[in-house]
């Protein structure tokens, strides 16, 4: 049976590393709070300009030199992030021209958190009907985008000011600890090519049900809005969110501890709700 076979992976992760300690300047928090409500002590954030495409791109390159595959023998690219370069054109076209790869199909899709193992199962049906035979998947997100903090905010958060937020900065910056102290910023891609002999993806559950939406959202920036976005929903917080699996793998089999014919379970739960789970055959 023909299956989409992992043959290489890489990751990029943002250069400007933000410890606890270093959000407690700009916040209400400290390492303490952080780690005992998420387990997250450290995470990157890109400088600013630098967009999801890029930090995919370059995760892109690595997982195709690691597995030996020029960028013109792709035939199908698939990008999953839930924050993109523009809300049009999506990011798997942009990803395309920067790679150089030809006019192949491109697939934007958002799952949030299951968004790779949703684009696991588009790449693997794909491989299975003879659509494809060498695939990109990339996975990347840039949500320092999200924070709402100034310039200068970030500026005296890197040590790199003096001047501290005002106490009102303060307690809006703290307003929205419980999201912001979570998410940084990375890309992760895999290469898959089909094959036979029992190897790869093996098989696919996945869920979605968007009943209690409003649980886990973003309320602004969007076209149920007239307009889309305005100052409002910004200086109302309405861009961010009211409530990342595709970096370990690249570490484990880096490290060897996923070896040829290891069974591999994924499992994500994203926003949306969407929540899915993946079996692979290394």
């Amino acid at each position: 049976m023909t299956r989409a076979i992992i043959v290489g992976s890489g990751t990029e992760i943002a250069p400007n590393r933000v410890t606890n300690d270093m959000l407690a300047r700009i916040m209400d928090t400290s390492d303490a709070w952080i780690r005992e409500r998420s387990g997250v002590a450290t995470r990157y954030f890109v400088n600013p300009g630098t967009a999801t495409s890029d930090l995919g791109a370059a995760a892109a390159r690595k997982a195709l030199e690691h597995a030996g595959v020029a960028p013109e023998e792709v035939d199908f690219l698939v990008f999953a992030t839930m924050t993109p370069d523009h809300y049009f054109p999506g990011c798997g076209g942009i990803l395309q021209a920067k790679l150089g790869i030809r006019p192949v199909p491109c697939f934007d899709i958002r799952q949030q958190c299951s968004g790779f193992l949703y684009g696991l199962e588009l790449v693997d049906a794909h491989v299975r009907a003879g659509l494809a035979k060498t695939v990109l998947l990339v996975g990347a997100e840039v949500h320092s985008g999200f924070m709402p903090w100034t310039d200068g905010q970030f500026e005296f958060m890197y040590g790199r000011s003096p001047t501290p937020p005002t106490p009102e900065e303060y307690a809006w910056n703290t307003r929205f600890r419980h999201l912001t102290v979570l998410f940084g910023d990375a890309g992760a891609a895999v290469v898959l090519k089909a094959g036979e002999g029992g190897r790869g993806l093996i098989d696919h559950i996945l869920h979605a049900d968007g009943t209690d939406y409003e649980k886990l959202y973003v309320p602004g920036t969007g076209f149920k809005h007239r307009p889309y976005t305005d100052p409002g929903q910004f200086q109302r917080g309405e861009h961010i969110p009211v409530m990342d699996g595709r970096y370990v793998w690249d570490e484990c089999v880096r490290n060897g501890r996923i070896k040829p014919g290891d069974l591999v379970l994924m499992v994500a739960f994203g926003a949306g709700m969407t929540w899915g789970a993946s079996l692979v055959r290394a």
